[in-house]
């Protein structure tokens, strides 16, 4: 096990170096100039030049790699062309949002998605089965751009069950110790900012699990419905057990391996996708920094911000893999 994951780790090196080598050139070769961007219209071609020189754009785009690779092999992901402030600062400060709305969204996804999905299996043509898969339809293909507004429309403007916007009230102040805040309000034992934070979280998080929710219901009906015609499982309700014994201990574990795959996926599309869904309700998270990168031609924040999310989403598959040997033991991992 201990060489396979070295290998795992080893392995990471050639991908996160095509994925560097991708994001370069992509936002250096798209049109569009930073200095233009940072100094308007209206500016000299002298000052743009200067500036230019300043940033370090002036020189060849081979020898603008070769030193960001440099930099990058110390740990050092460089500064912001915008803040000027150290990449890494930038990531830290703002990743555990994000990472917070994608664990929310995906609990939400994963309760809503097995539950639904087992029961339209157990109750297969069933109007339950008809109505989870007509659901499950739905949450693949709107847009989430639109369910977001829907639901801000809704619940926030309309009815005033939630906040429109942000992660915190203006009067409520959480100490940040992990920057999850819901793990430091709770570790502060104040539960007044802790229901805050998850009031602030309920329309982003369902709007983000949305498409993940639908997916792992589709899933888990497919999966769970071919594992309940084994003979196993026919001698287990031949045994006389009970129909919650069969499906969640006898079925369920077995076809959990592409289930389980289905949601390590998800959650690396999570990352991607909390770009739109931070944009509509002014999430202080990774997505909406990049998107505002993106704008202004930072260059060195959009490699920073593609290159953090690459490494989790790598990581979150390996931690997967894992699993599959703990879900089913004849699953051997050698080196």
């Amino acid at each position: 096990m201990r060489v396979y994951i070295l290998k795992r780790f080893l392995a990471l090196i050639p991908t996160l170096l095509g994925i560097t080598v991708l994001v370069f050139l992509m936002v250096h070769l798209v049109p569009g100039d930073p200095a233009q961007v940072m100094l308007g219209e209206r500016a000299s071609a002298e000052t743009l030049a200067k500036l230019r020189v300043e940033l370090g754009l002036d020189q060849p785009l081979h020898i603008q790699f070769s030193g960001y690779l440099g930099n990058l092999l110390h740990g050092d992901l460089g500064r912001s062309i915008k803040s000027r402030e150290r990449i890494a600062v930038e990531l830290g400060a703002r990743f555990p949002a994000t990472l917070e709305l994608a664990l929310v969204s995906m609990v939400l996804a994963c309760l809503i998605g097995l539950g639904a999905g087992i029961l339209s299996a157990v109750r297969r043509n069933s109007l339950w089965d008809y109505v989870g898969m007509t659901v499950s339809l739905a949450g693949v293909s709107l847009p989430i751009f639109w369910l977001g507004l829907m639901m801000i429309m809704f619940f926030s403007v309309w009815l005033g069950l939630f906040p429109v916007s942000g992660r915190l009230s203006a009067h409520i102040f959480v100490s940040s110790v992990t920057g999850l805040y819901l793990i430091d309000s709770l570790i502060a034992g104040d539960f007044m900012a802790f229901g805050d934070v998850l009031w602030h979280l309920v329309l982003p998080g369902i709007t983000l699990g949305t498409v993940p929710a639908a997916v792992i219901v589709r899933m888990t009906r497919s999966s769970l419905l071919e594992v309940l015609r084994e003979d196993y499982v026919r001698t287990a309700w031949a045994k006389g057990l009970s129909e919650r014994v069969v499906v969640l201990r006898h079925a369920l574990r077995n076809a959990f391996i592409p289930i389980l795959t289905v949601i390590s996926l998800q959650f690396g599309y999570l990352l991607g996708g909390a770009v739109m869904t931070e944009s509509i309700f002014a999430w202080p998270g990774l997505g909406r920094w990049l998107i505002l990168a993106v704008y202004s031609r930072d260059f060195p924040a959009i490699q920073g911000g593609v290159l953090l999310v690459a490494v989790t989403f790598v990581l979150v598959n390996l931690i997967a893999d894992l699993l599959y040997a703990w879900l089913d033991p004849r699953i051997k991992y050698e080196g």
